[in-house]
């Protein structure tokens, strides 16, 4: 087995970046998440609301990102040092973040069509992982729940199978796609490593709505792959003996694995293999 993609996503919600290495971070993978963009109440937004997202491409550009958009001159945002230090709010956890200045917020409002802020997670911030996961000071970033996602190739494989549409692996998100294992393998790899760099798995990743925002398109596109997933992928069905004690809703529908890195400072590469060293 061996990774076959990295992907980061700076800003939460907005395009990716495939890249062909990352350092391995305490919140994640470097750059991942680190950027949010909030409404005018400080809520924070992502394609559940605003497919449209999707379409707002980053890059990245040393420190910093360059975010683009059809009709809108690039942008190029460097983490700011000093700053408003505001709260930030995903779901049920905070950070303190620093909002940026007038100019970047102008041109997010612009892009989305409405007032929009852009918030920073700085060094010396992080929201707790989840208290059931939580090994002692684990953080993430501004990612749903923990630090990065993995999926195995072979597991979109088998969905697409399933599909009349074969759905490409963005719909996802992942942070590691990792070919070379079995459809679903992933389930049950309690830790792997790869490289230097080891992993220990949370729980599967129960999945919502985004799934079925066309990446390309930043549109709602029907009820697919949720409704296919849910004919094979619930949480009852394929961890039966587990979901409770994960704490997970018996129906929600699972696809990949959610990961909290247990070394950091170290970099992971495209084409490295993939060792699991325990098993659920």
């Amino acid at each position: 087995m061996h990774i076959s993609e990295i992907n980061i996503y700076p800003v939460k919600s907005l395009k990716g970046i495939s890249v062909q290495s990352a350092e391995v971070e305490r919140r994640g993978l470097r750059l991942d998440r680190r950027w949010l963009i909030v409404d005018a109440d400080g809520n924070f937004l992502t394609q559940r609301e605003m497919p449209q997202m999707a379409t707002v491409s980053v890059g990245s550009a040393g420190g910093g990102i360059v975010v683009s958009a059809a009709g809108f001159p690039d942008l190029s945002i460097e983490p700011p040092i000093v700053g408003e230090r505001v709260t930030a709010t995903v779901w049920d956890s905070q950070s303190e973040a620093i909002a940026h200045d007038l100019i970047v917020n102008e041109w997010f409002s612009d892009v989305l069509g409405q007032e929009v802020r852009l918030l920073y997670m700085p060094d010396d911030a992080g929201r707790p992982v989840s208290e059931r996961f939580n090994k002692g000071g684990d953080i993430v970033s501004f990612a749903d729940g923990y630090p990065l996602l993995a999926i195995g190739a072979a597991s979109l494989d088998e969905l697409n199978s399933r599909l009349s549409e074969p759905l490409p692996m963005n719909r996802f998100r992942p942070n590691i796609v990792v070919s070379g294992s079995a459809a679903f393998a992933e389930d049950d790899w309690a830790e792997f490593r790869v490289g230097e760099a080891v992993f220990r798995s949370t729980k599967p990743c129960a999945r919502c709505v985004i799934t079925t925002v066309d990446q390309s398109k930043g549109e709602f596109d029907g009820k697919e792959p949720l409704r296919t997933l849910a004919s094979f992928r619930m949480a009852k069905d394929v961890i039966p003996d587990r979901f409770a004690a994960f704490g997970m809703n018996e129906t929600a529908v699972l696809f990949g694995q959610n990961l909290i890195p247990e070394s950091t400072g170290t970099e992971i590469r495209v084409g490295d293999p993939v060792e699991v060293i325990k098993y659920y």
